[in-house]
Formats: structure tokens, sequence, C-alpha cells
């Protein structure tokens, strides 16, 4: 028998990636699935970006390339947080990495060492556990509601800072809740942090570009905490490349220093022809890609309507999200019902009930750190959101 690491053993599969592996199953059996549990913009890479890659190609950067990525593009990102966040950071400041949630990793396991907390309100993204897991860190979560729009507030993250804190992990907007955070929200945060200067704040700013009203606002641009703070971003959400998996870190020089050297020893450099497409990327004014328009424009469509149709169900209860793709809704007004069969008794019950006998794909909340919600992705057409609301509605309305 193979003897597999703990590491490996006490960690938990991604339940949005299990819930997707589950619905292709179905789908391959014959099944209209529709799949509302991916978090993957259904647009295609805007043509100026697929260019550069070519033209990459043709040029030949077919090569290695420097751990932390090409100079180029650790100045084209330099310029973008300048231009759009009006951030200050050098290229040595900045490491590229094979997607953002690769980005995570190296900022947690560069910075916590076993027995450090992690303050992660919740819902959370579901790799941030396990990534502070890995990394033997411990958790803290702190729940927020439905009812203030699930955001983490300034008495409950000074209760929950110890002497053992090390990071605070937070991502506005937010996967799954869409929450965004206001920017006298996060000046308000920013000056608890500021009285621990000790505390790293991890930034996840991969929704930055899915932005329903407002302006995005960076935990870095508060100077009293920026030399806390590590901003992490990239191109999979904002400019539909998630398979081209490329995201990056800012922070001072002596945290991109740690990622650099942990990088180096785990991946290298990121993939020569990401790079060259994602500096045509970050060179272009967000305002002036007709393509990312388009697409925010879509998603607040698809938002609106997603909402109006749960509206009308039963039992749900939703916030309205200010940006990302995602719907968070309580469903616990289902949890005791039967099935039939069997009893629901949690989210992931409901999940598999309505993928089983609805055939539509969510991602429960169990999987983000509140069990009584569950994760609607509006990353497809209004066609399929539509059937999918009407399904869901027959499924719960047999449940008594």
């Amino acid at each position: 028998m193979t003897h597999i690491s703990e590491r490996v053993l006490n960690l938990s599969e991604s339940e949005t990636l299990a819930m997707t592996r589950m619905s292709r199953e179905l789908a391959s059996q014959g099944h209209d699935v529709i799949n509302l549990s991916i978090g993957e913009p259904d647009f295609d890479t805007p043509t100026f970006i697929k260019d550069a890659a070519k033209k990459a190609l043709d040029e030949n950067y077919t090569h290695y390339t420097p751990v932390n990525g090409y100079i180029e593009l650790r100045q084209s990102i330099a310029q973008k947080l300048k231009r759009d966040n009006g951030l200050n950071y050098s290229a040595d400041q900045i490491v590229v990495s094979t997607g953002a949630k690769h980005s995570l990793a190296n900022a947690v396991l560069s910075l916590i060492d076993p027995g450090d907390e992690v303050v992660v309100p919740t819902p959370y993204w579901v790799s941030y556990r396990e990534i502070i897991k890995l990394a033997g860190g411990k958790p803290v979560y702190v729940k927020t509601t439905l009812e203030n729009d699930f955001k983490i507030t300034v008495d409950q993250l000074e209760e929950a800072i110890s002497p053992k804190t090390k990071m605070l992990m937070i991502n506005t907007p937010c996967n799954p809740s869409g929450t965004v955070y206001t920017e006298d929200e996060m000046k308000s945060l920013a000056g608890i942090l500021k009285k621990h200067p000790e505390v790293f704040i991890l930034s996840d700013e991969i929704y930055e570009h899915i932005l329903f009203d407002g302006k995005h606002v960076s935990f870095a641009s508060f100077s009293e905490i920026k030399d806390q703070t590590i901003v992490v971003n990239g191109v999979s959400k904002g400019f539909a490349m998630t398979g081209w998996r490329l995201g990056f870190i800012a922070a001072s020089k002596e945290i991109a220093g740690a990622c650099n050297k942990l990088q180096g020893q785990f991946t290298s450099g990121t993939n020569s022809i990401a790079q060259r497409a994602a500096i045509a990327a970050f060179n272009a004014d967000p305002k002036e890609i007709s393509e990312m328009h388009v697409m925010n424009k879509a998603f607040l469509e698809r938002r609106d309507l997603l909402l109006s149709l749960l509206e009308k169900i039963p039992g749900i209860e939703a916030n309205v999200p200010g940006g990302a793709f995602y719907i968070f809704p309580d469903v616990s007004y289902y949890f005791g019902k039967f099935n039939g069969e069997e009893k629901i008794e949690t989210a992931k019950d409901l999940c598999m009930y309505l993928l089983n006998s609805a055939y539509v794909a969510l991602v429960p909340g169990e999987a983000f750190g509140d069990a009584n919600c569950v994760r609607f992705s509006y990353a497809t057409s209004t066609e399929r959101i539509k059937q999918a609301a009407e399904r869901i509605k027959q499924a719960l309305a047999k449940l008594s």
C-alpha cells in the first residue's frame, strides 16, 4: 500500500472542482447539466491579447523565463498598478506566478510558520483554508452575515487579532459572495491593522475589473498599511484568461524576494507565451478595452436576472453582489425537508439533490465557510440561467 504524506492526506479536494467534475460525469452520461459551479468567465480572451501571444511564438519566446517574470512584464504590472490603483511599486517588488492561486500560496508559504494564526472572514474562497493548512498555520474564521453584506466589521477584526496573528486574508470583490468593500469601510479596517504592524494583509484582488458600481480600491492604497500589504492579482477573471495561468504579487522587496526564492524551487518562471500576452493585457487601459465592457455589462444583466428569478423561489435569501459573478444565497429554509427518499440536512445535501434531480450544479456553502448558503456562478448565458432557475424552483417545490 502506498504511503501518502500527512500534508496531502490532510488537504481537502476543492469542492468547486469536485462539483464541476461530477457535473461533467453526468453530462457524459447524456444528461443536460447546467453547470453553475465553475468560476470562469464564459467569454474568450480579447483578440489583441491572443495576437500578442502569436507574435511571441513567431519571435521565439519559447525558452526559460526569469523566475519572477520578464522585466518588461513586471514593468507593465508596475505601470498598471500606478494607472489603475494609484500604487507605486518597482519591478523588483513584483513576482509573476502561474496563476493568482500560485501567488497566494507563495505568499502564505513565505510568511506563515506552523502555529501562526491567519484571520479569514467567512465566506472565503475555498483554497484559502487549505493553503493555510499546508503552511502549518491556523485559520481563525470570522463569521460575517448576509444582513451585513458578508463584511467583516472593525470590532470583529480587532477581536480576532491575537499575539499569534500573522496575516489577514481578504478578497474584494469577493468570491463567493460578490461583496465589495467601500473605501470608507476599508479605511476603518486599515486603522485597526495599522495598530498591528506585525500582521500582514493578503489582499486578493483578482476580481478587480468585474465591478458594477464605484471604483476598485486596494488595501495597499492606504499608506499606513502599504508595507504590510501583499497585493495579489492576475489576468484570469478580468481579461477572460483562465487557461493562461498567470498571476502576480506586489509587495515589499523582502516579501517579493522570499516568494521569488520559493518559486525558484517549485516552478521557476511562468509560461513564456502567457507572459508576453499579459504584457499586452496590462499595457492596455481597461477603460478602452471594449471586450471588458461587454463582459461586465453581460454579468450585470445576468446578476439582475438571476436575483429576480431567485426572489420567486420561497426560502432563498440573497444579498445584492457588487462585483464578481456569483450569488451566495442562504438556503437553510430547506434544511430538514425531505426529497422523497432522504432528508436534506445540509447545503451539500441540497446541492447533491439539485444536481441529481434537476441537473443543475451549484457549490455548497460549507466549502466557503458558511454552511447555510450555496454559490451560484452566473458566468453562463441568460437562457441557461432561466432554465436553471426553473429547474431549481420545480425541484425545491417537491421538498416537504
